[in-house]
């Protein structure tokens, strides 16, 4: 699949670039895994001098080896002489730049942690004695969350605040997904593209691999999914394994439970039978997995919310695929297909109402766009959309038919908000698969 969006992304790190010739620049990429980290910073510099380095778990010494290798290859030189240690190695890689400006990216950055722990601290004193005379375009790209964000903004880390820019590189947008999917398939159908969308989030590497398959309707992803040595089975553990490391399971059973649609933090308990506020505040604040989702105008400190995934596949993944894992350990494969044909409609409804969001906040109509609910889940909004600066308000019901719609409920169940918005000119809309 051709190199597709990320225009924003590009044109950041071209302007970086440009800088860099004049005084060394260091910027920190993070993402999730398949998230497309790599193929961006490769297009962004495949026509500049460009090194990249993919940090593995070896010996150092092994891994200044390859390093040499890559660096002799891409940069057209021959390094005379042994490096032993990363330290040295990225030395004269800054010493070089001063008079030859190149990019340098180095992946999978949080690796040295289990290479060697003292290159971060030994990466900060050669940053801060070169970089004036340096040349450098350093980028650091990592995948495991949690670690890029403590190496880089725990104030006890040496790496703290040395940096000169971040991005966190995010999914495809809905309108993006939607874009690819009627240019490979002029002929799909509205559900196929909540279907994709729902599976993929706008991934990258899935939707390349769906797209490569040629698999966008529910039968055809799941045929690929569920079969022997697929590549997703073992997805989610291959993602978050390492970002949870010992207390993983716990986290598991959380993710699971979320994405079965135990979203309160009561419901999550009662069936675990502890407290989760520690590992949901850390799901939210350090692994960025799951957010808490408060009506709108709640007060922020109100106790009002659900929590909601950030990540469609990995929703997907502990929904269908980790709570039935006993039956694809024996490779049961055509059970587990049909509880997915049988649930995912219904299921999907959830993502149907993230679409319309997604796809209301980037019309930049609007101030806000959320939901809303009282106490005991009465009186629910599938979406509010707020427009502060011309006084108007959107309720919106989503449904997967738009039949199903019935304006006096919804108009019943916003009594207690619209009066919230005397002066507002109130907008009720059914939102459902034909508005795609």
């Amino acid at each position: 699949m051709e190199f597709i969006d990320r225009e924003n992304e590009l044109k950041m790190l071209e302007e970086i670039r440009i800088r860099s010739e004049k005084a060394a620049m260091m910027t920190v990429i993070t993402g999730r895994r398949r998230i497309g980290k790599t193929t961006l910073t490769i297009k962004a510099f495949e026509d500049r001098p460009f090194l990249y380095l993919f940090v593995v778990r070896k010996s150092e010494i092994l891994l200044c080896r390859d390093f040499i290798e890559e660096i002799n290859r891409s940069l057209r030189i021959s390094i005379l002489g042994e490096f032993n240690s990363f330290a040295r190695l990225f030395e004269y890689l800054l010493v070089l730049s001063e008079s030859k400006p190149f990019t340098l990216v180095i992946d999978e950055f949080q690796e040295f942690l289990n290479v060697n722990r003292s290159v971060f601290g030994e990466i900060q004193k050669l940053w801060d004695l070169h970089k004036s005379k340096a040349r450098m375009n350093l980028i650091l790209c990592g995948s495991v969350y949690s670690m890029m964000k403590r190496i880089f903004e725990d104030e006890k880390e040496p790496l703290f605040g040395r940096a000169n820019e971040r991005i966190y590189l995010r999914p495809f947008r809905v309108d993006v997904v939607k874009n690819l999917l009627n240019g490979q398939f002029p002929r799909i159908r509205n559900n196929d593209i909540l279907t994709f969308y729902t599976i993929t989030g706008g991934a990258a590497r899935y939707v390349e691999l769906f797209f490569d398959k040629e698999k966008h309707t529910l039968s055809g992803m799941v045929d690929e999914i569920f079969r022997e040595n697929s590549l997703l089975i073992d997805e989610g553990k291959n993602v978050l394994i390492e970002e949870f490391g010992r207390d993983y399971g716990t986290y598991f059973s959380i993710l699971s439970l979320i994405s079965s649609s135990k979203t309160s933090r009561p419901e999550i308990e009662s069936i675990m039978q502890k407290d989760t506020g520690g590992h949901l505040d850390k799901l939210e604040k350090e692994y960025m997995l799951v957010k808490s989702v408060k009506p709108v105008l709640s007060k922020p400190g109100g106790r009002i919310q659900r929590y909601a995934m950030n990540d469609n596949f990995l929703a997907f993944w502990f929904r269908f695929v980790y709570k039935y894992r006993g039956a694809l350990e024996i490779g049961n494969f055509s059970y587990v297909k049909e509880i997915v044909k049988r649930d995912f409609s219904t299921w999907s409804g959830i993502y149907l109402e993230k679409y319309f969001r997604e796809k209301l906040s980037l019309s930049g109509d609007y101030t806000s766009v959320g939901s809303y609910w009282e106490r005991g889940n009465r009186n629910e909004i599938d979406i509010v959309a707020i427009d502060e600066i011309h006084r108007k308000i959107l309720l919106a019901e989503v449904k997967m038919r738009k039949e199903s719609f019935r304006p006096a409920l919804l108009m019943e169940s916003a009594r207690n908000l619209v009066s919230r918005f005397a002066d507002y000119e109130v907008e009720y809309r059914s939102l459902s698969l034909d508005d795609i």
